[in-house]
């Protein structure tokens, strides 16, 4: 059976579009300011062909929505990410995969699931590549999006990769994780400054769980093994493989990131669910991780509106005592945010400000603001609202060049007009939270709401 319009992710602007441009010269309300260049990249779903059986919003194809910003002026592109799913399709002239709401297939030769490098993106070593969690990146040219291909580190990557992989700032390394629903249950690797793989260890699950972020510190790395299970008897039973085990606790394994398996330890908390991690720093004999937490999360449960606060996030900080074994856990928001974002400068390390999006009570994942948080003032927020019917996505922080000041730059990100169906790039000083956006970026057609996005400077560009 094909899907049909009623599902709310092909409705609206959850809904693909399949015509890929580019337009120069685009129409800015305000200023683009001069110290501005780079481009700014989103990854999301955008499914080229009607799915089989029932869309779940993490299906779609990937597709990157570029604006090149130089000059006071802006460029945008959009391109599909070429997977060797998408071509196989594109060949077929239909879909062939299922989602993750319909049972693995048997009938497809290669991988019942698609690769579609959909999730997110990182530049590293002079790669920019497209992240699924359960398969390979794809690496993407800059400024014209054009797919290279999937990329396995010479083959040497024995796992899947993480959709959000941490670049160190000091050192240059890349680290992932690679989760699987067999043994070995997870993986972790470290991708050294020069993009060659340098280690890939195993480490030790009690059973396979869904594992889509993590963190690091200085001198630590992060694992989240919570409570979204991965159960072959729930398979058998005809159930969903996947599913939240309310009564199983959370647990949070740090391990030396250049240490052996036997020495993570693990500390238990009570069962919640993480997507997304804003940072993680060592301060005295603590670690402290903070993260955008969940009671719960059902992947049946995204759309519906029962029990909407069992899955509401909101932003939370956990200490671990290395010393004592004990952890602290607490709420540090009033309100609902996801898509938690910092200066990347900062990654591993203590920082004075986090971003992230307002989240709607709308039962649809909408935004309608953006929040910077000041932890040295007990995670007080600002909060630049996007006004009536006006939602955006995840928020990105440019940092102007030669800055000082942690917070000195601009938070980037798509913002869809829902009367006037008009998408636009919205830039809004990050230091002026309140204020009205620096400038908006008119995009000829409609940008679908979507995941994560990044931004690469024109010196990296051009490097």
């Amino acid at each position: 059976m094909t899907a049909t319009t009623t599902n709310p992710f092909l409705t609206g602007n959850f809904a693909p579009i399949r015509q890929e441009i580019e337009a120069d010269d685009l129409t800015v309300i305000g200023e683009l300011p001069p110290d501005l260049s780079g481009m700014f990249v989103r990854n999301g779903p955008n499914p080229q062909f009607p799915p089989i059986g029932s869309y779940h919003w993490f299906d779609g194809d990937g597709m990157l929505h570029g604006v090149q910003i130089q000059g006071g002026k802006a460029h945008y592109c959009n391109r599909y990410i070429r997977t060797q799913g998408f071509l196989r399709e594109q060949e077929a002239n239909q879909a062939i995969w299922t989602g993750l709401l319909e049972p693995p297939q048997s009938d497809v030769p290669d991988e019942p699931f698609k690769n579609t490098a959909n999730t997110a993106l990182v530049w590293h070593a002079k790669r920019f590549l497209a992240l699924w969690e359960g398969g390979n990146p794809h690496q993407v040219t800059l400024p014209n999006l054009e797919t290279v291909g999937a990329c396995t580190f010479n083959n040497q990557l024995q796992s899947a990769f993480t959709a959000h992989p941490k670049v160190d700032p000091e050192t240059g390394e890349m680290l992932f994780f690679g989760y699987s629903f067999t043994p070995p249950y997870l993986q972790y690797g470290i991708v050294d400054q020069n993009g060659e793989l340098s280690q890939m260890i195993p480490i030790d699950l009690p059973q396979g769980v869904m594992m889509h972020d993590f963190a690091i510190t200085e001198n630590y790395t992060l694992f989240l093994d919570l409570p979204l299970t991965f159960s072959p008897e729930r398979m058998a039973q005809g159930e969903m493989g996947l599913a939240f085990e309310r009564d199983r606790a959370s647990r949070f394994g740090i391990l030396p990131r250049h240490g052996d398996p036997s020495e993570i330890r693990w500390f238990e908390a009570p069962s919640c669910f993480i997507f997304h991690v804003l940072n993680a720093y060592e301060e005295g004999d603590e670690v402290v991780l903070i993260a955008c937490r969940m009671n719960r999360f059902e992947l049946t449960d995204l759309n519906e509106e029962s029990d909407s606060n069992e899955q509401a996030p909101y932003l939370h900080q956990w200490r671990f005592n290395l010393k004592t074994g004990t952890v602290e856990e607490r709420n540090l928001s009033p309100f609902m945010v996801e898509f938690p974002r910092i200066n990347e400068q900062k990654t591993g390390r203590k920082m004075r400000y986090g971003f992230a999006g307002k989240m709607s009570p709308h039962p649809m994942p909408l935004f309608e603001g953006l929040v910077k948080f000041d932890f040295e003032n007990q995670a007080a927020s600002e909060i630049h609202y996007l006004g009536e019917n006006r939602y955006c996505g995840e928020a990105v922080f440019a940092p102007r060049q030669g800055a000082t000041a942690e917070d000195d730059g601009w938070l980037i990100t798509f913002v869809h007009d829902e009367n006037r169906n008009q998408s636009e790039l919205l830039v809004v000083d990050a230091q002026n939270m309140t204020n009205e956006p620096v400038a908006r970026v008119m995009i000829p057609q409609r940008v679908p709401y979507g995941f994560h996005g990044t931004w690469v400077s024109q010196d990296e560009l051009e490097d």
